[in-house]
């Protein structure tokens, strides 16, 4: 009896066991299947037969957009890029210009260039004025505790590089941009992140502005 018991214990562990390496390898499939080098294709060329432009003609060469009113999306985390372009096809993140494109890619493409712009190095914006970066670094480190806004840092990191398939990177971002979404998060104009929009309708127009300065500086 002591001898099947032992058998049927060793029987009933290899099946979890056998599980568990399924699902390791079911997991690094998963990691495998968004391709950089497809995404580069896809953002370098666009997808011509599907009318949709070259992505690097409004957010520049390699992610790192020359012109205020469109991100830099070089570094940014490949789920989060991805995340966005399904809420712009799902129209659950208002953008005519985006939503538009966006419609003609399937998840499959979201992923891929997800995955192009997250190994590529950002060139960040600067901070530009002088007499906010203090109150701007108090908010992003610390919060406005009286008002029930918490430290930007908490969720985005000291440096603003966010944490991978949870808070985008948003360190060295255009302040123009920043601001704009900020307010849009306030506005409701912005409804694809309900945590955002609750922390905005706590900040006024001037800390908003201070903030969204001092991000483009952090590193």
């Amino acid at each position: 009896m002591n001898r099947i018991a032992k058998l049927l214990g060793v029987m009933a562990l290899a099946v979890p066991l056998g599980a568990m390496t399924g699902l390791v390898s079911a997991a690094e499939q998963a990691a495998a299947k968004a391709d950089p080098a497809k995404g580069e294709t896809l953002y370098t060329q666009g997808v011509p037969d599907r009318n949709v432009p070259a992505c690097f003609s409004c957010h520049g060469t390699a992610g790192n957009s020359t012109a205020a009113v469109n991100p830099k999306l070089a570094g940014q985390q490949g789920d989060y890029v991805h995340k966005q372009l399904a809420d712009f096809k799902a129209k659950s993140r208002d953008n005519p210009i985006m939503s538009l494109y966006a419609q003609a890619l399937s998840d499959q493409d979201m992923k891929d260039i997800g995955a192009y712009l997250a190994k590529q190095q950002l060139k960040p914006a600067t901070a530009k004025n002088k007499a906010t970066i203090e109150e701007g670094q108090k908010i992003y480190r610390g919060g406005i505790a009286a008002k029930g806004v918490p430290a930007c840092a908490g969720c985005h990191g000291p440096t603003g590089a966010g944490i991978p398939a949870q808070y985008p990177r948003i360190g060295g971002q255009y302040s123009e941009y920043t601001e704009a979404q900020l307010v849009a998060f306030r506005q409701g104009t912005r409804k694809n992140n309900s945590v955002m929009s609750t922390i905005t309708a706590r900040m006024s127009d001037a800390e908003i502005k201070a903030v969204a300065d001092y991000v483009a500086g952090v590193r």
